[in-house]
């Protein structure tokens, strides 16, 4: 399952990402956890060292190699320079799984209790002024379009703060979304932004309650997203411990926080996947992105790229066993 983590910023959409991830892999479940967010917390969120993590490689600066390793033998594809972020699969293409080794994975990805950690990677001085973070962004949405993952396999991805996750087509990769909510009107606002945007595109989403005080914030919460509540998280001694450095066992976390982490998971499973939805959003997203300003750039059209019946999902890694 590919999951998104997302909300107001200070929210706790972090530790709500970095949460999931620890308990499903405590749970023997094969996780892969990606900080796309702006703000790279999610490496001391895991228990990983915050510096080592920030000194290490990261997605934003391999979007290159990226590129050539999933481009493969497309014949589509003749050149890494005509891939865009939101270049979709086809045959010859690279495809990958989660638990796999691969050049991209073995240089990009950590090791850390069960979980495969990557990170996009913070704005550096020579990014200020002249770069965009989506740009690196898009080495995440790369890897999502051309990964085969399993109902019992979670990919944890922890997005930008607020409505920024629009800025481009990734906010339909997830087969669920969790946006994490407190119990206040800007919090709310960032759920009705992303429910509006998100509309049209069939996305799932549901609330997770934080910092949660008593019933009143329940009652807050509930009148303004309704079903959409999934559960709600109390101001948690096991979380403060953790954000001053002492990163306990999840199963330490209160048991009715633990929960909810529980019923997300739970609720991201009984959803399950939808591959054909998966691909033909792929395929409309890249298509916008070559009229807007892909074809532009490189010449030619880059909608020539989809092959329309190539839809994604498990029996295309069944064929390449046979």
């Amino acid at each position: 399952m590919k999951l998104a983590f997302v909300g107001k910023g200070g929210s706790g959409k972090t530790t709500m990402a970095s949460l999931f991830a620890r308990r499903a892999a405590a749970l023997g479940h094969p996780v892969m956890a990606i900080d796309a967010d702006i703000n790279q917390h999610l490496a001391a969120a895991l228990g990983l060292d915050a510096e080592a993590a920030a000194m290490g490689p990261v997605l934003g600066e391999r979007l290159g190699d990226i590129k050539e390793h999933l481009r493969g033998s497309n014949p589509l594809i003749p050149t890494a320079e005509l891939m865009l972020k939101t270049t979709p699969p086809g045959p010859g293409s690279r495809l990958l799984t989660v638990g796999e080794s691969n050049p991209v994975f073995d240089a990009l990805f950590t090791e850390h209790e069960g979980i495969r950690f990557a990170a996009t990677g913070g704005f550096v001085d020579d990014d200020l002024g002249v770069s965009c973070y989506h740009s690196k962004v898009g080495a995440v949405e790369l890897l999502l379009n051309h990964l085969v993952d399993g109902a019992d396999e979670f990919v944890v991805v922890d997005m930008v703060a607020g409505a920024e996750a629009f800025a481009s087509g990734m906010f339909t990769r997830f087969d669920h979304t969790f946006l994490v909510c407190e119990p206040t009107l800007r919090s709310v606002g960032v759920y009705k932004q992303y429910l509006g945007y998100a509309e049209d595109y069939d996305v799932r989403i549901s609330v997770i309650g934080n910092k949660i005080d008593d019933a009143d914030d329940v009652a807050f919460l509930r009148g303004h997203v309704g079903d959409a509540l999934l559960g709600w998280c109390s101001r948690s001694k096991y979380v403060k411990a953790a954000e001053r450095g002492s990163v306990g066992p999840v199963a330490d976390l209160e048991p009715e926080n633990l929960a909810v982490v529980d019923a997300a998971r739970e609720r991201a499973v009984a959803a399950g996947k939808d591959w054909a939805k998966f691909t033909r959003q792929a395929h409309e997203f890249h298509r916008k992105a070559a009229l807007a300003w892909g074809n532009d750039r490189a010449g030619v059209d880059l909608a020539d790229q989809i092959v329309p019946d190539f839809v994604l999902g498990e029996h295309l890694l069944r064929a390449q066993t046979v």
